[in-house]
């Protein structure tokens, strides 16, 4: 069971954490244009980091297993850097081109599988299965709708880009089946 004094900690850690990073940018403004954000954009930011440090802490709390606790950082992480670089240049053509709003589907198949298998090792396993599959299917309508022709993603960048975000889903998929396996587990 989880007492508030368990739960305080980690959460005053993280936006802590939250806060020193969001430093980073603020102070880059200082010394150069190329970094230009609005107060949105730290706001946003600061949402998706404490959302993705919060999520590991309560999700990590389900297994004491060291394998379960890498697998639920390295899926999160995974979900964190997808969104992110989306939303910074876009995965396919620029930030701004409407298909990578696709790319949220990928993160909704990852929220729904994560509850309906009620965060189990097995499930969680299937879910990132699920979410690289998602991946790929976006990744072949982008090239058989000609997205190739769009600046900035030609053929290889999108199977590069998109190839590298399914690799990290199956990676994640395979941890998980580490922390799904008993033997495996008892060796750890």
């Amino acid at each position: 069971m989880i007492n508030k004094h368990n739960f305080a900690r980690p959460i005053l850690y993280l936006a802590i954490t939250t806060g020193l990073l969001l430093l980073i940018p603020l102070i880059a403004m200082q010394f150069t244009i190329e970094v230009n954000w609005t107060l949105s954009d730290f706001i946003f930011a600061g949402i998706l980091i404490f959302g993705a440090g919060l999520a590991y802490i309560i999700i990590s709390r389900k297994s004491e297993t060291l394998i379960y606790r890498v697998a639920v950082g390295f899926a999160l992480f995974t979900g964190f850097f997808l969104i992110w670089s989306n939303l910074a240049v876009g995965l396919i053509g620029s930030e701004n081109n409407e298909i990578n709003l696709l790319y949220f589907l990928v993160i909704g198949v990852g929220v729904v599988g994560a509850f309906l298998t009620k965060f189990k090792a097995k499930g969680l396993m299937y879910t990132l299965i699920a979410m690289a599959t998602a991946q790929m299917i976006i990744t072949i309508t982008a090239l058989l709708i000609g997205m190739s022709e769009v600046p900035g993603s030609s053929v290889y960048e999108i199977l590069f880009v998109n190839g590298f975000f399914i690799t990290l889903f199956l990676v994640g998929a395979l941890l998980f089946r580490s922390a799904a396996d008993p033997e495996i587990n008892a060796e750890i």
